[in-house]
């Protein structure tokens, strides 16, 4: 990782270069069922017969709650795993442009900031308590 300021700022817009360079996106994961369905009669709770599946899903959350979508073809597969690798790029990226940020913060100068008029006419706290009513 670069050490200097310029080079720390130089390497920060290449991260946001590539971040805005990125494609589709979605956060989840593609998993695989597979398992018997729900009617007793059906081929699949038969001795020695195959289950259901594999049945391809996205899985992922919102506001705590675990959300899954069927993937019916494999070209809905394959848009939903190009879209999660590209997340999984872009968290890579977010956290390299926040780790970059942050060693920019340290080695950047102190500036003495003198207060404005409005801050220098901006009422004190009294260090008394107010009397209970």
């Amino acid at each position: 990782m670069p050490q200097s300021l310029p080079e720390l700022t130089q390497h920060r817009e290449a991260i946001a270069q590539q971040i805005a360079q990125l494609g589709d996106l979605r956060p989840g994961c593609v998993t695989a069922t597979s398992g018997r369905c729900g009617k007793p009669s059906c081929r699949c709770h038969q001795p020695g017969q195959p289950v259901h599946g594999p049945n391809f899903r996205l899985t992922y959350k919102v506001d705590g709650k675990t959300i899954s979508e069927s993937l019916p073809t494999l070209a809905a597969i394959h848009k939903v795993e190009r879209e999660v690798t590209e997340f999984r790029k872009f968290q890579e990226l977010s956290r390299e442009f926040v780790e970059t940020n942050t060693a920019i913060c340290r080695l950047r100068p102190t500036e003495e900031e003198s207060q404005t008029e409005q801050e220098k006419k901006r009422r004190r706290r009294s260090g008394r308590r107010s009397r209970a009513k």
